[in-house]
């Protein structure tokens, strides 16, 4: 199978330059690794490498330049695989995902299990994603080795390219689009499973470089949930409770917020959304406004 790994990258050139020599060392190397950028002046090539790398560049944002990407690999590659450009996969990864998707043909979408994620505090260094990684290699967590999910966590999801068609990722979530990746792979799961591979291991570093202010993430927490779910792609069941969570965390830590989270701009934006969707205005692209 052939397998291709993009990267949607924002102002790393040197945080991506390092995961590519990082992906060097996978025990099976990706056909081609693709940056989708939205010009050279975000990416940094190396001099070497042991797998092609080329370059797309397309309009700025994550689910724009997740299809910039995409659609030009979904006829050359059997899978495609996604990574932040903060994420470190384990030296296995890829082999792993392929042979997940060789042996389970009913499979439309597999992520790893992120054994530890910086989006949840202060961010990681890449040590500590490297001592995590050695800390869990060949351990079996508890619970079963395959669960099926609503959707997939866009830090590292792997599509099968048959399974795609003409899906793509919805541009109408702007910037850092909040829920664009449960979007896309829970339509997916009309195409075949949705699953995590325990197995599958990586870290998500959680760089807070190159994110949205908090007023246009905290709109988006609110106008990108009620959009999906009156758009049919996400259940209620799923957005909504995120949603209210995320209201009750920027309310109750807006006192007292961590130095590395603007609660405060969060919660004015989780106020503006809800003002909108109250007068019936459900418009994710208004955060450009702000």
């Amino acid at each position: 199978m052939k397998l291709a790994v993009i990267i949607p990258t924002l102002g790393r050139s040197g945080q991506v330059a390092r995961l590519l020599g990082y992906l060097g060392s996978q025990t099976r190397l990706p056909d081609e690794v693709i940056l989708s950028a939205p010009d050279a002046t975000h990416v940094q090539l190396p001099e070497s490498s042991p797998f092609p790398v080329s370059l797309a560049f397309g309009p700025r944002g994550s689910s724009a330049q997740r299809n910039t990407a995409l659609g030009p690999a979904l006829g050359r590659f059997d899978i495609v695989t996604f990574f932040d450009d903060d994420f470190v996969p384990s030296a296995d990864y890829l082999r792993q995902v392929e042979d997940a998707f060789a042996g389970n043909h009913d499979w439309a979408v597999v992520m790893g299990r992120v054994v530890r994620d910086g989006a949840t505090n202060a961010g990681l260094t890449w040590e500590d994603a490297e001592a995590a990684l050695r800390e869990t290699k060949g351990r079996k967590f508890k619970g079963p080795e395959v669960v099926d999910h609503v959707g997939a966590y866009g830090c590292n999801m792997s599509f099968r390219c048959s399974m795609v068609g003409d899906l793509r990722f919805d541009e109408r979530l702007v910037l850092y689009g909040w829920q664009e990746d449960i979007d896309f792979t829970s339509q997916m799961r009309s195409r075949g499973r949705v699953v995590c591979v325990t197995a599958i291991r990586g870290v998500h570093l959680g760089i807070k470089t190159g994110r949205v202010s908090g007023v246009r993430f905290g709109y988006s927490q609110v106008a990108n949930a009620v959009y999906l779910v009156r758009k049919g792609s996400v259940p209620a069941s799923f957005a909504f409770p995120l949603m209210f969570r995320n209201i009750a965390a920027n309310l109750g830590k807006s006192l007292r917020p961590e130095p590395y989270v603007d609660r405060r701009g969060r919660l004015r934006g989780n106020m503006l959304a809800i003002l909108h969707v109250a007068t019936g205005r459900i418009e994710p692209e208004y955060i450009l406004k702000i």
